[in-house]
């Protein structure tokens, strides 16, 4: 079972602090992202690690080297330029059976070898680890409809939406819709495969899930880490 973990982003959202460190080495209590990432993801048995890297790319590579400190065979496929959360994938080689693609900042306790495992028993050739996200709209949303009439109202709603974890089981057949070389993102991979009628699953996570990429969720990613602690390090 392999994982490839794609950390070669800029982490534009996060400046300063991603001027001086890649995203992966964010702290979250006094460990890197990416170390709680890996040490769950031997936990659950994915041993054969890619991590697919670009910006500030040494201090990753040197920071993790071949992953024997955990236990892990991890290798890197090196970005020259930027080729999105897909893109990479065209010059990683060796992936013949399904593999998970997950984002290098993610706090979760998603059981990933269950998510492995019912893409192993669905037909779909993605399975996209979900999660119901509420968005708190801090306006007066009005209902119109093709008259111009108001037809109904509602205070500063809470709006509930089922987004991507940026946590993704592939089937093989998918590297062949990937161009070679080129900026290929999640969202080209899902409109091609929606134009295409290709078969897409959802796993739906009811648990933790922290995107730290995000400046307002890594503010607050060391107080969440300390109160989950037992849920998130397998040691704990």
């Amino acid at each position: 079972m392999r994982v490839i973990i794609m950390a070669g982003g800029a982490g534009r959202r996060l400046l300063p602090y991603t001027s001086v460190l890649p995203k992966p080495l964010m702290p979250v209590g006094e460990r890197p992202i990416l170390d709680i990432v890996l040490r769950q993801l031997k936990r659950y048995g994915f041993c054969r690690i890619t991590i697919s890297v670009g910006h500030l790319a040494e201090l990753i590579m040197a920071f993790f080297d071949n992953g024997s400190r955990w236990g892990l065979d991890i290798d890197y496929a090196i970005e020259d330029e930027p080729l999105g959360t897909m893109g990479p994938l065209s010059q990683i080689r060796g992936l013949t059976e399904p593999f998970i693609v997950m984002n290098g900042d993610l706090l979760t306790d998603v059981d990933y070898r269950d998510l492995y495992e019912s893409h192993l028993k669905s037909d779909a050739v993605l399975t996209v680890a979900t999660y119901q996200k509420p968005v708190d709209i801090s306006l007066g949303v009005l209902e119109v409809d093709q008259d111009s009439r108001v037809i109904g109202f509602r205070e500063k709603p809470t709006l509930t939406f089922t987004v991507s974890m940026g946590i993704y089981v592939l089937s093989p057949s998918l590297l062949s819709v990937i161009p070679k070389g080129r900026h290929f993102g999640f969202d080209d991979l899902m409109y091609a495969l929606l134009a295409s009628k290709a078969t897409i699953r959802s796993y739906r996570h009811t648990g933790l899930w922290l995107d730290i990429g995000r400046r307002e969720d890594y503010d607050n990613a060391t107080e969440v880490f300390e109160k989950n602690r037992d849920r998130l390090l397998p040691e704990a």
